[in-house]
């Protein structure tokens, strides 16, 4: 059966579920309260990239799919990748139209109605269950006008879910997500992309990162 941004599967509804419990009781399985549970921080390690392909695509409105609860945007006196210090997020990235949209937290789960420039989504993709992922990671590159960026974990999440289960849901290889990835952005090709699928690794074959090896793919017409 195929699934759709308007006919999800029961598995996406139910996870859903789950992060509405973890966001209002936090992830009590690791100790950590409503305030710490999936508050954006990994969001700064990807400014410069995200920042870049904002200059490229001369882009001037975003929207953060699967932002959490958005702190990540309050935060003040970032260090970010390079020793770079700015005063927030958005002032790095010229003060853009930021659209705050993630389906598990309430406050800020309405779908955005109308596309923005970029659309960003960090540390979500392997969150969404496999049945679903074709229609989420079209809803990306539909809700964009000008790029997408993207990372995703390819290993087993630190956090478990209210059932016990693994928060990451989606655990594929390199492979898996390029076929994926790039059979949906051909149905858009006005849109640049940017995805980095992540791997923990010792050795690494391909460009290290803190322990990670990290495939890239990228496509559109700011890298034709």
């Amino acid at each position: 059966m195929g699934f759709s941004q308007t006919s999800p599967s029961p598995r996406y509804l139910a996870l859903i579920e789950q992060y509405r419990q973890l966001h209002t009781e936090g992830a009590t399985a690791q100790g950590l309260s409503p305030e710490e549970t999936f508050p954006g921080q990994s969001l700064p390690e990807h400014a410069p990239a995200i920042r870049e392909l904002m200059v490229d695509t001369q882009a001037s409105s975003l929207i953060d799919y699967g932002c959490g609860k958005g702190l990540q945007y309050e935060r003040q006196d970032l260090v970010l990748p390079g020793g770079c210090i700015a005063s927030s997020i958005a002032s790095y990235w010229g003060d853009p139209e930021i659209v705050l949209y993630d389906p598990g937290y309430p406050p800020l789960s309405r779908r955005p109605s109308e596309p923005t420039d970029g659309v960003i989504c960090t540390d979500v993709l392997e969150h969404c269950p496999e049945e679903d992922m074709e229609w989420i990671v079209d809803d990306l590159f539909s809700l964009a006008k000008r790029f997408v960026f993207a990372n995703i974990a390819s290993y087993p999440a630190a956090k478990t879910l209210p059932s016990g289960e693994n928060a990451h849901c989606t655990v594929r290889e390199p492979q898996w997500w390029r076929a994926l990835i790039t059979g949906v952005a051909a149905r858009h090709p006005n849109i640049s992309y940017l995805f980095l699928i992540e791997e923990r690794t010792r050795t690494g074959l391909l460009r290290q990162k803190r322990g990670k090896k990290v495939t890239s793919l990228r496509g559109g017409p700011t890298f034709t």
